[in-house]
């Protein structure tokens, strides 16, 4: 395969360069590694009548598109979508809209993500494996002796150990639920999957003073935390914000809970509770802090916004305890007219954390101590401020 793609080192110097300093341990794994071989094929999202789909691409098919693609620091390739995985579907595959379920993380992230698990020469590594791109960064830095590199997917392990082998890699590979028990013990966790809240398994698998990095589902929190010398784990949030595929037990997520009435009461009713809120309807999905205080203080919201032809604005929330709002603005800039119903007034709970925002210039999640119990229950605070997130 590398034959059908000569030239591919000049990509990976640049993709380094753009990515990190010359003098980074990071720069020679990020400079010689082929992205390219783990991802033959991939999706890429597309609207069409309406709705999302995602298109099959063939980096043979295409070169330049290949190279772009795999060598682009900023891009995580999607490389599976629901239960398609890119190498088995047919020439000009379609999906209709649905969740990946794989990618090649974006090389930025990957890296970032192992800056703060502060890796030393003889550190013994778990990472998640996906495509496989992320464990071979990990091979290059640590050596193949010390990665160990687990997924959910057989075949997913399957193609990975072929694509290491093949860029001269053979770390332990293994077939293996990440939330629960691990195939050894580790000095350092690093998840390009996030979790609902910090599986106890890897508190028992991870080595005195260890440290593990992760996201959080439904948040952009990515976590930073030491083990300690009750079991736990107690460190940080990082002060950028991540966002991987969540976790998955079997070949796809579960369908989604059918929440059609909601919904429809969501558009249509006047609810208990009519207001003019304070700030412009936003879209909560892209502020992670927002967000996922939110999700913090009252969590499995979901969220949609719709944009009118004249610039009309409105979101939507959803919760499952069957609490809705609507807000609804003619710009961006005015404020809106908020209808709610059900248990809570999800609305006001939000006007309330942009209000802090406002006041303070952050949110209280922003760089918050964690301390992790060995169950994993995550607890968070700052000045005054605290929240928990339960064991899974």
């Amino acid at each position: 395969m590398q034959g059908t793609s000569a030239g591919w080192e000049a990509h990976a110097v640049r993709m380094a360069e753009a990515t990190v300093r010359p003098e980074s341990r990071w720069h020679r794994p990020l400079a010689t590694t082929p992205r390219h071989l783990f991802v033959p094929r991939w999706w890429t999202p597309a609207e069409q009548d309406g709705t999302w789909v995602y298109n099959l691409r063939h980096g043979a098919d295409d070169l330049a598109a290949w190279m772009s693609s795999a060598y682009d620091h900023t891009l995580s390739v999607i490389t599976r979508v629901g239960p398609h995985h890119a190498d088995h579907a047919t020439p000009a595959a379609v999906v209709p809209e649905a969740r990946p379920t794989s990618s090649a993380t974006l090389p930025a992230l990957v890296v970032k993500l192992y800056q703060h698990a502060f890796l030393t020469d003889d550190s013994r590594l778990l990472v998640t494996c996906g495509s496989g791109y992320g464990t071979a960064l990990a091979c290059r830095r640590l050596g193949d002796g010390r990665v160990t590199s687990v997924d959910i997917d057989p075949y997913l392990v399957h193609a990975a150990r072929d694509r290491l082998a093949t860029a001269g890699h053979r770390p332990h590979l293994e077939v293996c639920d990440v939330t629960g028990a691990l195939p050894g013990v580790y000095d350092r966790i690093v998840s390009t999957v996030s979790v609902p809240a910090v599986p106890a398994s890897w508190l028992t698998a991870l080595a005195p003073g260890g440290r593990i990095v992760t996201a959080l589902s439904g948040t952009g929190l990515l976590i930073v935390a030491d083990k300690t010398a009750d079991g736990g784990a107690s460190g940080k949030v990082a002060s950028e914000p991540a966002e991987f595929m969540s976790t998955r037990h079997d070949d796809d997520y579960p369908p989604a809970v059918d929440k059609a009435d909601l919904w429809a009461t969501a558009r249509n009713a006047d609810g208990e509770s009519v207001t003019t809120g304070r700030y412009p309807v936003t879209r909560v999905s892209r502020t992670w802090d927002v967000r996922s205080t939110l999700e913090l203080t009252v969590p499995g919201i979901e969220h949609r916004m719709e944009t009118a032809a004249d610039g009309t604005r409105t979101a939507y929330m959803l919760h499952p305890d069957g609490s809705w709002a609507r807000a609804t603005a003619p710009g961006a800039r005015q404020a809106p007219t908020v209808h709610q119903g059900g248990p809570r007034r999800l609305w006001d709970e939000l006007d309330r954390i942009r209000t802090w925002l406002v006041i303070d210039g952050d949110l209280p999640i922003s760089r918050a101590a964690v301390r992790i119990d060995p169950d994993g229950t995550c607890h968070f605070s700052r000045s005054g401020w605290s929240a928990t997130l339960g064991a899974p």
